[in-house]
């Protein structure tokens, strides 16, 4: 069987041409140097080099994890091999502009790209990732000074990055974070403090790691208003900007994961010599709102990644599902005819296409969240990019929170596609699960995005995002013109006033005592919204798969096209009604999980 599958060789030039048309990105002054040819030789080399490079030790550096003697950290040579290359190929300085050594790329483009590394291999994957995302902070908000020791070298990738927010006893309350940052008389910091789960904390990869760090300045404001950001490098630099003495740094241990095992997760300690030196990014006190810039990118890549990882797994399935045979299917169904591959079987398909439905929505709907950075980036008129701007707040906790919800959910589905197979080691879809079930919990659980749905971003600037949602899906459903897809646009417009009337009685409930029942049925509300917008993220891509099918080239292009038809109506007729009892929950104001005791457990 083909195991090597990473992505359909038509699904990526679909997705960024015939539905996000990113080509006409070239026509803004950003992008005006590339075209159609320079985004498909990137995406090209990314498809060699994950094949080549980051494919090959996916499973073995799951079953060879990095270890850690007390001294250093070990791990299979290949992840270092893999890195390398994926650095000198210039991917982590990818979005990044041509002065900066970058190739000023889109984040559509950056974001399909990233696709077939995660598919090939999220745990290496994920340390040129970190770095990328460290480096958008430092870009944005650190003073100059701060930049220029260490910019260059992170976008070369000779410096890596992580985010260490988390400690032990606090988890994602970030209001209770006890490192501490004490201001010197050179301007730097003494930082102290624990950090845990610090993905890529620790390991022999680059020269230097650079952790971006949440503490309190003593004497700022209480909670989350006195968190500070700052910079905190394994090695202090020299006058030259080379690593130099070893700072206050220390690990703890790793902690052994359930899947990502290739990564590192770190427990870090800083100060615990008193000499962990920090370097504020921007002004004291306004960390996190720095940070969530790295959050919120991390959010789509960490939904993206949940997608790709579910469609790896899809992808193996399906190769299985065509090559064993087993049972036999009418009217060939006589004890002497020859026994049918498992695909022709009615529940095989329908668990084939639930996981084509969960991955390729996810992976649509994070590619239109990339195409809405790549809108907010190039649009000159300051209204309307503000309202694209409050639109991608408001899907944020969406690109987040349903691949990561649904990713998962189809490596389930392939697990059983397999059988008994599915369940032993010897077979790879146990890994992709185990790989994928970090996605609902980190980067904020499923469950925080919820809240932030429900109590923040529906309404923030008087519900501006909602509005131009209303505005994108209204434009594409009235442009259909083909018949499958105004049939799907009919069902989906139903949903649609159904989704007015919720938001209007939430509205009032969110202004009295319900309130506390909506904090506990939040995931009913990200449940209902997010349906409702992957629904029309499917019935876009039909609406133009509809169109191409009779002027496809080849049979197997016509094949693409009516399968991308036929998952948007397994969506809208498996999935999108499975959101009624959600409605009813939020309009009942449904208390029993708020009133449930603790001791009644």
């Amino acid at each position: 069987m083909a195991a090597d599958t990473l992505i359909h060789d038509m699904e990526l030039s679909f997705q960024l041409y015939d539905v996000l048309n990113c080509e006409s990105l070239c026509e803004h002054e950003k992008f005006a140097d590339h075209n159609r040819e320079t985004f498909d030789a990137v995406i090209d080399t990314a498809h060699k080099m994950a094949a080549n490079l980051f494919l090959p030790h996916n499973h073995i550096a799951d079953k060879q994890e990095p270890t850690f003697d007390g001294k250093k950290v070990s791990m299979i040579p290949d992840v270092k091999v893999a890195y390398d290359a994926f650095r000198e190929a210039g991917f982590i300085a990818g979005r990044y502009s041509f002065e900066d050594g970058g190739m000023q790329l889109p984040e559509s483009v950056m974001t399909a790209v990233s696709g077939y590394f995660m598919a090939a291999n999220p745990s290496t994957t994920g340390y040129g990732f970190l770095t990328a995302a460290a480096i958008n902070v430092i870009s944005h908000f650190a003073k100059d000074e701060l930049k220029q020791q260490f910019m260059p070298k992170m976008l070369t990738g000779d410096f890596t990055g992580t985010m260490a927010l988390t400690e032990p006893h606090a988890g994602s309350s970030l209001t209770d974070i006890l490192t501490t940052a004490v201001k010197q008389d050179d301007g730097s910091y003494r930082i102290k403090g624990s950090k845990i789960y610090i993905s890529g904390g620790e390991h022999e990869l680059s020269d230097n790691i650079v952790h971006l760090v949440l503490a309190k300045i003593p004497g700022g404001p209480p909670g989350v208003k006195g968190i500070s950001l700052f910079v905190v490098p394994k090695y202090r630099l020299d006058a030259d900007g080379n690593p130099a003495d070893r700072n206050d740094v220390q690990l703890a241990g790793l902690l052994h994961k359930l899947g990502y095992r290739g990564t590192t997760s770190t427990a870090l300690t800083f100060g615990e010599n008193d000499d962990c030196h920090g370097y504020i990014v921007g002004e004291e006190h306004f960390g996190l709102r720095y940070m969530f810039m790295m959050m919120n990118e991390a959010r789509i890549g960490v939904g993206f990644g949940a997608a790709m990882i579910g469609y790896r797994g899809y992808q193996y399935s399906l190769d299985y599902a065509k090559d064993r045979t087993q049972g036999r299917v009418a009217p060939n169904n006589k004890p002497e005819d020859a026994a049918a591959p498992i695909i022709l079987h009615g529940d095989v398909k329908r668990m084939l296409l639930a996981q084509k439905a969960y991955s390729e929505g996810g992976m649509a709907l994070c590619l239109y969240g990339s195409n809405l950075i790549d809108r907010v980036n190039t649009c000159a008129d300051a209204s309307e990019k503000e309202g694209l701007q409050e639109l991608l707040d408001l899907l944020t906790p969406v690109l987040k929170a349903w691949p990561s919800e649904y990713g998962p959910k189809a490596n389930d589905l392939g697990i059983q596609v397999l059988g008994g197979s599915g369940y032993t080691r010897e077979y790879f879809s146990e890994q992709f699960w185990r790989d994928n079930r970090l996605n609902p919990i980190h980067e904020g659980t499923n469950g925080i995005q919820a809240l932030d749905l429900t109590f923040r971003k529906l309404w923030q600037k008087n519900g501006l995002g909602l509005k131009v949602l209303q505005q994108e899906i209204q434009r594409d459903l009235s442009a259909i013109t083909t018949p499958e897809s105004a049939a799907m646009a009919k069902k989906l417009g139903i949903y649609l006033g159904k989704l007015h009337e919720l938001l209007s009685h939430v509205a009032v409930a969110l202004q009295s005592e319900k309130q506390v029942t909506l904090t506990a049925n939040a995931q009913a509300m990200m449940n209902a919204f997010a349906t409702i917008v992957v629904s029309w993220i499917w019935i876009r891509q039909a609406s133009v798969a509809e169109k191409l099918v009779n002027s496809a080239g080849s049979d197997s292009a016509k094949a693409f096209y009516l399968g991308k038809v036929q998952a948007a109506k397994y969506f809208m007729d498996w999935e999108l009604p499975t959101i009624e009892r959600d409605l009813q929950l939020l309009h009942n104001n449904s208390d029993v999980c708020a009133q449930m005791q603790a001791d009644w457990f």
